[in-house]
């Protein structure tokens, strides 16, 4: 063995190389002000492994990028954590930066002969900051693509030719597939690159004028090994270990039934991006807090400058500082330079913060993304996974996220969709109207609500039923408080028959087949819709009375019952000529673009209303 390290140091010098790099001197000794400079090798280092193996799975397309994250967070064995460490290390390495910067313009290690080095290291943190809002993007999931948005629409303030730069980064004058392969491209290829780079005429320079001794008291010089190496492995490991409780922390908190322990573990994975949602809550990560908020003091025509003008001089005086550091009181304004820019960073996060927090508009774009990132990853572990069309189209065709929408933007105006306090499927499932003027529709067509509409107390109590609606005081209120009442006429043992009958028709409540009793009753109940002197008399029931002016109880609230309703509540069927205001969402079928609604819009809103939608845990997945 010997012999071969010797032919080997006889061919390639590797043991002056290796005695040169640890036998260094350090003036005054080893100093633990010196190991960010070593912190900051080590998190790159653990980077670039890291992102090497990111980068097998990761696929950048704008119909596989979240998919393949997705892949790595839940399925891919170790994932998440790997996805952690990268993601906290990215993090990691700006605090250390910050770190770094403050020791060096302390000690003076700016100044002559070491600004070369110095403008090195302004070069890296920007190189570093770059690759951070490039990988902020990747996992083209709503936060990251909409707080990328932001950014990158800032170039477009460049005078002259802030446009051109934008289409060139973003790929085109909208986000999608090119803006992915440019981002990915910079962030594992280009940037890294010119980091390395860098980073070795920043170590090369380093090395010819070696460390900047912290202060005049002389203690006894010592070499980099073994003491200075010992306190930089120390802080390298103590650094790792707030990466790993920061990507571990989440197992510390209980999650909800059946969610996957990967949910809580690594970095968070929200909804996939979707271009036609607009994410309000869209912020950059901590790190850019404080330009966020400093932005929202420019308006108009000054936003140049807060975007643009200042930072410019700011890093103009980063720069000069070795100048600045000639003067007699130069090192001092140095460093209460960077103490000001400190404390107005600090300041203008912790208001960015104070803000966000008393926003209760911010608040709710929070929640209504954490709800729609955690029903994403749901969806994705049905048994029918995540289809062809991408990720996207999860959200897009889930009757529990759209339904909401859909229903408050084309029906709160009038109807009210009231869910008890703590209701499982969160507070966006319950609406409320200013003035609602037609019925509630919470649990339309359950057995609750039919028994409800059938009660001679609530049919014309409150806004439940039909509330301020011309029907309020109809044919259907009078017969249910004054015929429904007489003992004669009907038995509460009828009405339950009927209320079960109209339970099967509307299909939401499946009832036991094998139950001879309760089958009884849904034959008697059934009896009694098509019998002509009692419901038969006014609705049509399959084929009784096709004359009824009544809405038709064939199906009644059942899914296509309530689908046709809502195309058009005037057709015969149904209101007819009585049909009070309730406008036709989509009754052209010869035109389905003049109508107010999609077809799929419709059966969306339907499925929500019945609440029938996939759930964890579901027959479905069963």
């Amino acid at each position: 063995m010997n012999s071969l390290l010797a032919w080997l140091d006889d061919r390639t010098g590797y043991k002056s190389l290796v005695h040169e790099a640890l036998y260094e001197n350090i003036p005054g000794g080893a100093r633990w002000r010196y190991v960010w400079g070593s912190t900051l090798v080590f998190t790159f280092s653990v980077q670039v492994i890291t992102g090497l193996f990111l980068w097998m799975c990761y696929s950048p397309s704008s119909r596989s990028a979240w998919e393949s994250v997705y892949y790595i967070q839940y399925e891919m064995q170790g994932g998440w954590l790997l996805r952690g460490i990268h993601h906290f290390t990215a993090q990691a390495m700006i605090v250390l930066l910050a770190l770094h910067l403050v020791q060096v313009v302390i000690d003076g290690a700016y100044k002559a002969p070491r600004e070369v080095n110095f403008w090195l290291g302004l070069i890296l943190m920007q190189i570093v900051l770059g690759l951070a809002l490039t990988g902020y993007l990747l996992p083209w999931d709503q936060k990251g693509y909409w707080a990328t948005n932001v950014a990158t629409n800032l170039m477009v303030l460049v005078p002259m030719v802030g446009s051109d730069i934008q289409k060139i980064v973003v790929g085109g004058p909208t986000y999608g597939h090119a803006t992915l392969t440019r981002f990915f491209a910079l962030h594992a290829g280009v940037l890294p690159g010119l980091l390395i780079m860098m980073l070795g005429l920043h170590i090369a320079v380093f090395r010819r004028h070696g460390i900047k001794a912290a202060s005049l008291d002389k203690r006894p010089d010592q070499k980099f090994w073994p003491d200075q190496v010992l306190k930089d492995a120390v802080a390298c490991l103590a650094v790792l270990a707030v990466i790993l409780f920061f990507v571990l922390r989440g197992a510390l908190h209980e999650g909800t039934p059946g969610e996957p322990i990967q949910a809580r573990l690594g970095a968070e994975l929200g909804a996939p991006a979707d271009p036609a949602n607009p994410y309000s809550a869209a912020r950059p990560e901590w790190y850019f807090l404080f330009l966020f908020q400093f932005l929202k003091y420019f308006h108009g025509e000054t936003e140049v400058f807060g975007a643009i003008v200042i930072p410019g001089m700011v890093m103009g005086m980063l720069f000069l500082m070795p100048f600045i550091g000639r003067w007699k009181l130069g090192h001092g304004f140095n460093v209460g330079l960077l103490g000001v820019l400190g404390i107005g960073v600090a300041a203008l996060t912790a208001v960015a913060v104070v803000e966000d927090r008393g926003d209760e508009s911010y608040k709710e774009a929070v929640q209504t993304a954490e709800e729609d990132g955690t029903r994403a990853i749901e969806l994705a572990q049905s048994p029918r996974g995540i289809p062809d069309v991408g990720a996207t189209s999860l959200l897009r065709n889930d009757p529990k996220t759209q339904g909401p929408i859909l229903f408050t933007r084309h029906c709160a105006s009038c109807h009210a969709h009231e869910a008890p306090a703590g209701n499982s499927d969160g507070d966006r499932h319950s609406i409320s109207p200013r003035d609602p003027s037609a019925p509630d529709l919470y649990q339309f067509g359950s057995r609750d609500w039919i028994s409800g509409f059938l009660d001679p107390v609530q049919i014309d109590q409150g806004t439940r039923f039909f509330a301020t609606t011309a029907h309020k005081d109809g044919d259907m209120v009078s017969f249910v408080k004054h015929t429904l009442t007489d003992p004669d006429q009907w038995t509460k043992q009828e009405i339950d028959a009927v209320i079960t009958a109209l339970v099967a028709e509307a299909g939401i409540e499946k009832l036991d087949p094998n139950n001879q009793q309760l089958q009884k009753q849904l034959e008697q109940g059934r009896e009694l819709l098509k019998d002509t002197d009692r419901c038969a008399m006014c609705h049509k029931f399959y084929d009784e009375n096709e004359d009824a002016y009544g809405p038709d109880l064939t199906g009644y609230r059942s899914r296509q019952w309530t689908i046709d309703f809502i195309k058009n509540p005037a057709h015969e069927r149904f209101y007819g000529d009585s049909n009070d205001r309730m406008p036709s969402y989509g009754k052209d079928e010869v035109n389905p673009q003049n109508n107010i609604l999609t077809q799929r819009e419709i059966e969306l809103m339907v499925d929500w209303l019945r609440g029938d939608w996939y759930e964890r845990g579901s027959a479905e997945e069963q």
